[in-house]
């Protein structure tokens, strides 16, 4: 069998099969390496391939650091305070127990817990009522009644006897009180306390410059406050200072002239 072979038709076959060849490129080889060390890993691929001309050419691609550990900035280190304890975030919750300096100081006995229209009731559970006024020197509560004149004799009011009363307020309203009989007592003592609290009643009234001379003769400074304050202000320096320090004398909050 005799088979004729168009030679224009095979030089148009060969000239397709060798365009089809040059524009036909291979898979590219693609290979991966990693590092064996632990830390941030590094990842290279590389691209291998071949072009029609069998040149064959590599593609590294760029290296590229993976790490899994958060990175620190300057910024964002926690800042330290001058004795170089750190500054916290957010403000400290405020503990005012430990505010209190004189949380663990003892109460002292003869502190005011209460004051009566005709009375005082302290710390060590004494009551001192009847109308007298109390006065509190060195750890020690007595019985005060600065209106009964020393005269009558002790003791003369309570058994229902009349007895002749001293004005504690003289013309201009001031309390004055300028009697040695009174405030002598404060000259004996040793030692002497620093301060005298002075309650005057239920409202405050101005110490006669008279009275406040004798008391400071003494080396004994003089606080005129209402009796509810001056007891309040007792309870404190009291406690703060030492009974030996400080000293009052208050009068109940129902006296009246």
């Amino acid at each position: 069998m005799t088979i004729s072979i168009n030679p224009m038709r095979s030089t148009i076959l060969r000239y397709v099969v060798q365009r089809t060849t040059a524009f036909t490129l291979p898979t590219p080889r693609v290979s991966i390496s990693r590092p064996t060390s632990i830390s941030p890993s590094l990842l290279t691929i590389t691209a291998i391939t071949t072009n029609h001309n069998n040149a064959t050419t590599l593609f590294t691609a760029s290296s590229r650091r993976f790490t899994t550990s958060p990175q620190v900035s300057k910024q964002q280190k926690q800042q330290l305070a001058h004795n170089n304890e750190p500054i916290p975030d957010t403000p400290p919750t405020t503990d005012f127990g430990e505010m209190d300096m004189l949380g663990q100081t003892p109460i002292p006995s003869t502190a005011i817990d209460e004051c009566f229209h005709d009375g005082f009731a302290l710390n060590s559970g004494v009551q001192v009522t009847g109308g007298s006024g109390v006065l509190l020197v060195g750890g020690e509560a007595f019985e005060w009644r600065p209106w009964v004149v020393a005269a009558a004799g002790a003791g003369a009011e309570g058994m229902g006897k009349a007895v002749p009363r001293r004005k504690l307020v003289n013309e201009k309203g001031q309390w004055d009180v300028p009697g040695e009989e009174q405030w002598g007592f404060l000259g004996r003592l040793w030692p002497r306390p620093d301060l005298l609290i002075l309650g005057v009643g239920p409202s405050l009234r101005p110490l006669s410059p008279a009275t406040r001379a004798l008391i400071n003769s003494m080396g004994i400074r003089v606080e005129v406050l209402d009796t509810r304050n001056a007891a309040s202000q007792y309870n404190l320096l009291a406690t703060e200072r030492g009974v030996d320090q400080v000293a009052a004398a208050l009068l109940p909050l129902g006296w009246r002239e």
